[in-house]
């Protein structure tokens, strides 16, 4: 027999709790999620949300902890076993549309923290993501241009821009449409596009 949702262990509490504010912010705008609605969706008090968490900015921060764990390792295995760099940059580029796909809550939550006007532990953590994923980026660029896949006069920092901006921009076309689904349609031409722009001359 399944735990009770009211004594579940800490960690798929935790866990538990990370999924239900995702799927609350595909619904609406994440400011404006409430403890009492989080608890309320989870079948529980407030009262029993705060035993794993002291207020809203931590059930936060362990959102965001979850989606840069989850999305990084995403974009790992997608990158792994792609057989030249250029390809794992593609494999990459698909793997994080279809992370979005997944979880439209994601880039609303983001989103959200970075309009905050002052610097805040979420905010930064947000950032430390988009370092992460820019070294990694860096990697597979210098690998791609190390094998003669690039033009050989890349401005490597703006390719790097561009790809996480495409992204973003297919990202924001996807919750402008309503529909999570066109950006997994859309982000293999938009890359096909991108990859004519950097890859080497024939």
């Amino acid at each position: 027999m399944s735990p009770s949702p009211r004594y579940l262990p800490a960690d798929v509490r935790r866990n538990a709790t990370v999924e239900t504010v995702v799927s609350l912010a595909a619904e609406r705008n994440p400011s404006d999620i409430t403890t009492t609605e989080i608890a309320a969706r989870m079948g529980l008090t407030q009262g029993a949300l705060f035993r794993h968490f002291v207020n809203k900015d931590a059930i936060v921060q362990a959102v965001m902890a979850w989606v840069s764990e989850r999305l990084l390792s995403r974009l790992d295995a997608a990158s792994a076993n792609a057989a030249s760099p250029l390809a794992a940059l593609e494999a990459m580029f698909l793997a994080h549309a279809g992370f979005v796909a997944d979880h439209p809550g994601v880039p609303r939550m983001l989103f959200a923290e970075l309009q905050r006007p002052s610097e805040s532990v979420t905010r930064r953590m947000v950032q430390t993501l988009l370092s992460h994923y820019r070294q990694r980026l860096q990697q597979l660029f210098d690998a791609a241009k190390a094998r003669e896949q690039l033009d050989s006069a890349l401005d490597v920092d703006a390719a790097i821009s561009l790809f996480i901006g495409t992204v973003q921009g297919l990202v924001m076309q996807s919750l402008l449409s309503g529909n999570s689904d066109t950006i997994r349609r859309d982000a293999p031409r938009a890359f096909a596009i991108y990859r004519r722009g950097i890859e080497a001359r024939p």
